[in-house]
């Protein structure tokens, strides 16, 4: 990962990135990090009901939150400022302009949260900046196919875009139930980023 300047910008593009292959749905552009531009096309982002009301963290110990650590949040305003450490004082390492991206909670304090980013990233945003939905996003290299039940083989009901955002509904043996709007179908949980419980960021 390369270094990134104090007043980095993951921007807002619009109109790039390659349309569905089945549905008529506005298309996400690449999620690009530090210098490059981050695009997600606002008509594939929605939100699912938050889960888990565990307290403890990996260590066991009580999180300031109350919720587990790791877990998984979204970005909530379309700016959001990451930086360096938990507080206002600390310096702006980038700008993400992307709301709905799906973000890691890998530490907090009781105002701030130390995130992970789909690209690897890892930087604090404040708790009033996240939502509680759960999102995932397709970081493979060709568009990834939602089947209409859990399987190999399966009908395909449509394509989730690369570096498209989906809502997660819900994972049972390995697939995860995605919806794009009014559409939905089933896809292998490595696929996307956002479904794996474990820490994806040291």
């Amino acid at each position: 990962m390369g270094a990134r300047g104090p007043t980095s910008s993951k921007g807002t593009l619009a109109g790039q990135g390659e349309p569905w292959s089945v549905l008529t749905v506005n298309a996400a552009a690449p999620f690009a990090r530090a210098l490059r531009a981050l695009v997600l096309g606002a008509g594939l982002v929605a939100l699912a009901a938050c889960g888990g009301t565990e307290s403890e963290g990996e260590s066991g110990r009580p999180t300031p939150s109350g919720f587990p650590v790791p877990r998984y949040l979204t970005l909530k305003f379309d700016t959001v400022n990451a930086r360096a450490g938990p507080g206002d004082d600390h310096q702006v390492l980038w700008v993400y302009h992307a709301r709905g991206l799906p973000v890691q909670v890998i530490a907090e304090t009781r105002e701030w949260r130390r995130i992970c980013d789909p690209d690897g990233g890892v930087a604090w945003v404040h708790r009033r900046v996240t939502d509680g939905g759960r999102n995932v996003i397709r970081l493979g290299e060709a568009p990834l196919p939602l089947r209409r039940r859990p399987q190999e083989g399966a009908e395909v009901s449509a394509y989730l875009n690369v570096r498209a955002l989906a809502a997660l509904d819900r994972c049972e043996d390995g697939w995860c139930r995605l919806t794009v709007g009014q559409v939905g179908g089933w896809a292998p949980q490595s696929e996307v980023w956002g479904a794996d419980e474990g820490a994806q960021c040291r």
